[in-house]
């Protein structure tokens, strides 16, 4: 399956040239020219990978990134930045936990490597993360449970009596209320 790499930059000449540059690549290469733009993308589809600038209008690329790792943490963050300052590289490696912080200008065949050890590296994430045999149908079983709860509330919980016997009330059951029930019975 194809890898998608996502450029966030508001200077549209440089992700246009890293286009470009890019194209021979085995990626799939999207571009956004702000935050915003990029974490629609992000809505959207799955990426790979993010590289980002860090001065944006609207919102700084290491708090950019920072979201990225919150909403998307399987996501690889990298941050390409011709500002690069202290602080800025602080807060991308804290907050947004990034992959690696470059500077501009990044030669293409720098920038080209380093996406290929990023790839590489959220692989063996990936392969490693996954689970075999009968631990992974219990994983499984343990996401549906959390899925089914988080939509139905109370859905996962049972109530037990001291034999471990599980106890229904008539609104477990949907039927009516004790008492309506003599009411509607002719």
């Amino acid at each position: 399956m194809q890898k998608t790499v996502l450029f966030v930059d508001d200077e549209p000449n440089f992700t246009s040239a890293v286009k470009r540059a890019l194209r021979h690549e085995p990626h799939r290469i999207l571009t956004a020219n702000s935050a915003m733009e990029a974490l629609r993308l992000l809505s959207e589809e799955p990426v790979d990978v993010v590289v980002s600038d860090e001065r944006m209008p609207g919102m700084s690329g290491s708090e950019f990134l920072a979201l990225v790792r919150e909403r998307h943490p399987r996501t690889l963050r990298i941050m390409l930045t011709g500002y690069a300052t202290l602080e800025a590289a602080i807060r991308a490696i804290n907050d947004g936990e990034i992959y690696r912080f470059l500077t501009k200008p990044c030669h293409t065949q720098d920038l080209c490597q380093i996406l290929q050890q990023a790839l590489a590296y959220q692989n063996a994430l990936e392969q490693s993360s996954e689970p075999q045999g009968e631990a992974a149908s219990t994983l499984k079983a343990a996401a549906l449970m959390e899925e089914l709860e988080r939509h139905h509330p109370g859905i996962t919980r049972l109530k037990m009596d001291e034999t471990g016997a599980i106890l229904l009330d008539d609104a477990d059951l949907g039927l009516p209320e004790p008492g309506l029930w003599e009411k509607v019975r002719p």
